[in-house]
C-alpha cells in the first residue's frame, strides 16, 4: 500500500489555534465540560467539520460525531475515531484534543485522495472525559458505551452546583439522538502519551496493547479535635496522623509487591485546618491503579484491611465511598498489530505498551475493537501549560492513523 501523508501544517495550525480558545487574561487555557470556553472549541470544531463536508451529529449527552458515509457503504458499522476537547484547569493543549484534529485531517486526506471507503468513517469528540467540572471522567463515552445511563448522566450536578443537561441546553449542544446510535466496527484514538516512557526510549510510536484499571476512594477519618500542645501523644485520636499513615502504607505495600501497581493521594483536607489543632477529620481521595484485575483487587484489599487497623490503632472512624471503579481493558490485538506494521513501514521506531491514564478509549471498548497510538510526551509532561510534543511526532502519530484507518475500511479487514 502506498504511504500518503496528511498535511501537517492543516494539523499543527489547528492544534494551535483550538489551543488558544479558552485563555483567560494571565493566559492559563481552561475548557471544562459545559462551559462557556467549551461552547467556544465546539463550535470551532464544528465548523471545522462542516467545512470538510460531513454530517455533524449532536447525541443527548453533548457528544459530537462528524459523519463521512458514502452511498455504497452507508448502512455498515463505521470505523470511529476521536477523543475529546474539553480540558482540565490550566491544561497544555495536546491532551486530547490532538486525537480529535488527528482523526479529522484523516478523513479529509483519505476524502482528497478520492478514496471509497467500504464503511463510513465518524471522528467523535466526546463530553467531560477530565471529569474536572462533572464526575465521574469520560463521562461521555461511557454513556455511549451503555456504561450509565443518560438520564443519571445529566442529573450529574458539577463542581459549582450546576447541572449537565442545564449546561449542555445552555451552551447549545443538548442533542436529540440517543447515545450509542451508531455502533463502531472499530474503534482508534490517538493520544500524547502524558508519560515519559517513549521519549526516554527513543520511540516515536507507542501501540497501546492495554489500559489500566482504576479505583478511586474518598476515606473520611474523624478523630477528636484538641490542643496541639497540652494533648500528650499517646491520648490523642488524630484523624491527621491516620490519614499520613494511609500514604505511607500504600507507599511501602507497592514497593513490597514489586508490581506495576501505582497509587496516589491527590487531594486532602483538614478540619478544623488550624496550625495549632489537631485534626478532627481528614478527608482524601485514593486514586490505585494497575493492568492487572487481580493485582488491583489485592491493592483494594490490603487497602480495606489497613484502614481497618489504623482505626482501631488510633481510636478514630473510617469511612470510605466509591468514587469510580474501571477493570482493566485488553485492546484488540489485530488493530495493535496494524499499529506496529504501520510504524515499521514508515521507518518509525514503536513499542507495545500499557496506558497509564484513563482515555474515551477504555469505554468504547466495551462495544468495540479498540486500541490506541501514542507519541511522546517531552519529559512526560500533562495536565499542564509545560505539555508539549514535537511536530514531527505530531505528524507520524497522524499518518500511523491514517494508514490503519485505511486499511480497516477496505474490504478485505479482517480485524473483527
Amino acid at each position: 500500500m502506498p504511504l500518503y501523508s496528511i498535511d501537517a501544517a492543516r494539523l499543527t495550525g489547528r492544534i494551535r489555534e483550538l489551543g488558544e480558545i479558552g485563555r483567560d487574561p494571565q493566559g492559563q487555557l481552561t475548557r471544562l465540560a459545559g462551559s462557556d470556553n467549551d461552547r467556544a472549541g465546539r463550535d470551532r470544531l464544528v465548523a471545522w467539520i462542516k467545512a470538510a463536508g460531513l454530517d455533524v451529529v449532536i447525541d443527548r449527552i453533548g457528544n459530537i460525531f462528524g459523519v463521512w458515509r458514502d452511498a455504497s457503504s452507508a448502512d455498515a458499522e463505521p470505523i470511529m475515531l476521536g477523543s475529546h476537547i474539553d480540558t482540565v484547569i490550566n491544561a497544555g493543549i495536546y491532551d486530547g484534543c490532538y486525537g480529535v484534529l488527528a482523526a479529522l485531517e484523516v478523513i479529509e486526506t483519505l476524502t482528497e485522495r478520492g478514496v471509497t471507503p467500504a464503511r463510513p468513517i465518524v471522528v467523535a469528540a466526546f463530553t467531560n472525559e477530565e471529569g474536572v467540572r462533572f464526575a465521574p471522567d469520560m463521562l461521555g463515552s461511557l454513556v455511549y458505551a451503555g456504561g450509565l445511563s443518560v438520564e443519571t448522566a445529566l442529573a450529574t450536578v458539577g463542581t459549582d452546583g450546576s447541572v449537565l443537561s442545564d449546561e449542555l441546553e445552555r451552551i447549545g449542544y443538548a442533542g436529540a439522538v440517543e447515545p450509542g446510535f451508531l455502533k463502531p466496527h472499530a474503534y482508534v484514538e490517538l493520544h500524547i502519551e502524558q508519560g515519559p516512557v517513549l521519549e526516554r526510549e527513543g520511540m516515536a510510536i507507542g501501540a497501546v496493547e492495554n489500559l489500566q484499571g482504576i479505583s478511586w476512594q474518598r476515606v473520611t477519618i474523624d478523630g477528636v479535635a484538641n490542643h496541639a500542645g497540652t494533648t500528650p501523644m499517646a491520648m490523642r485520636r488524630d484523624a491527621g496522623l491516620a490519614a499520613a499513615r494511609v500514604g505511607l502504607f500504600l507507599r511501602e505495600w507497592i514497593d513490597r509487591s514489586n508490581a506495576p501497581s501505582v497509587a496516589t493521594i491527590g487531594t486532602m483536607r483538614f478540619e478544623p485546618n488550624a496550625i495549632n489543632v489537631i485534626p478532627s477529620r481528614a478527608v482524601f481521595a485514593v486514586d490505585l491503579r494497575d493492568p492487572d484485575e487481580d493485582r488491583l483487587q489485592a491493592l483494594e484489599a490490603a487497602l480495606s484491611d489497613f484502614l481497618a487497623r489504623v482505626g482501631r490503632e488510633e481510636g478514630v472512624e473510617i469511612s470510605v465511598e466509591r468514587l469510580a471503579r474501571f477493570q482493566p481493558v485488553a485492546f484488540d490485538q489485530h488493530i495493535v498489530a496494524a499499529i506496529e506494521a504501520s510504524a515499521k513501514a514508515r521507518d518509525l521506531k514503536s513499542r507495545r505498551m500499557t496506558s497509564g491514564a484513563g482515555h474515551d478509549a477504555q469505554m468504547i471498548a466495551r462495544i468495540a475493537p479498540t486500541a490506541m497510538i501514542f507519541v511522546p510526551s517531552h519529559d512526560g509532561i500533562s495536565h499542564n501549560p509545560r505539555e508539549h510534543t514535537e511536530p514531527a511526532y505530531l505528524v507520524a502519530g497522524a499518518n500511523v492513523l491514517l494508514d490503519v484507518v485505511e486499511r480497516m475500511v477496505g474490504s478485505g479487514w479482517k480485524g473483527r
